[in-house]
């Protein structure tokens, strides 16, 4: 079946940076069954927010709260999805989960964590 792990959480230092990737077996980017890959994130007392998303690719949406900071792209080869987070914050504290959507079924990853101290 298909799966989505996730890696690169951690504890980072205000300013910092980290890198995380979701690996997906299952499934394969190569196909045009991927409508849409993407990351959301959730912290304590608030609801799950959309960070970025790569949709057929090629377009990128990002929450505004990121927008210069974070990047989203993906390795076909290895099947792979990733988010560059540059610049933390405090703010940017969460759990981060990896989203695949295909035409009919959408996909979750277990989350991993990212703390930002100050």
């Amino acid at each position: 079946q298909v799966q989505l792990v996730e890696s690169g959480g951690g504890l980072v230092q205000a300013g910092g940076s980290l890198r995380l990737s979701c690996a997906a077996s299952g499934i394969s980017f190569s196909s045009n069954g991927i409508n849409a890959m993407g990351w959301y994130r959730q912290a304590p007392g608030k609801q799950r927010e959309l960070v970025a998303a790569l949709s057929r690719g090629i377009i990128t949406n990002y929450a505004d709260s990121v927008k210069g900071r974070f990047a989203i792209s993906r390795d076909s080869a290895k099947n792979t999805v990733y988010l560059q987070m540059n610049d933390l914050k405090p703010e940017d504290t969460a759990a981060y989960y990896c989203n695949v959507r295909t035409v009919v079924t959408t996909y979750w990853g277990q989350g991993t964590q990212v703390t930002v101290s100050s």
